[in-house]
């Protein structure tokens, strides 16, 4: 299993780094990741098919014209992870919920704490729509990327309803 990588300069939250293991997008990060190692596993620097049909899904995606992504994922977490990371995707576009109705969608309504947690630890940003979730008092709370990237998806999704 090879693994490669992609540097998006221009998105409206900044440069992104996205990270294929094979055909399987594994990680999406803010910033410009100049790492030649992921978990230990040596990055190949050529882009491959995933990782193109990544950059023009993303750039679909911040213009408008897309609302889902269609992108084949292999989320690396605990079992309790993965089920909040599939929850978020069930999401929809525009959307927002609060941590406890994700704990609820995830199968495990008293667990709102630990689905913070693991939205927290979210390896693949945007794709998997960790920053659809607010607080109770519809604040926007923490996000990895920052909160003005946050507030900037929100408001992004909001203009092409």
């Amino acid at each position: 299993m090879k693994l490669y990588k992609i540097f998006i300069d221009k998105s409206p939250v900044g440069p992104l780094t996205v990270i294929a293991e094979d055909n399987y997008i594994i990680s999406l990060q803010f910033g410009k990741l100049e790492v030649q190692l992921y978990n230990n596993r040596p990055i190949c620097e050529k882009a491959n098919a995933i990782l193109a049909e990544a950059e023009k899904q993303l750039s679909e995606y911040f213009s408008g014209s897309r609302k889902d992504f269609e992108l084949p994922l292999k989320l690396y977490g605990t079992e309790f992870q993965k089920k909040v990371w599939t929850a978020l995707r069930t999401i929809e576009y525009g959307k927002t919920a609060t941590y406890k109705e994700l704990a609820e969608l995830a199968g495990n309504a008293g667990a709102a704490r630990a689905v913070g947690q693991a939205n927290h630890n979210n390896p693949i940003s945007i794709i998997v729509p960790c920053h659809r979730i607010i607080g109770s008092d519809g604040s926007l709370t923490g996000y990895g990327g920052g909160i003005d990237k946050k507030r900037i998806l929100l408001d992004l999704e909001c203009r092409y309803l």
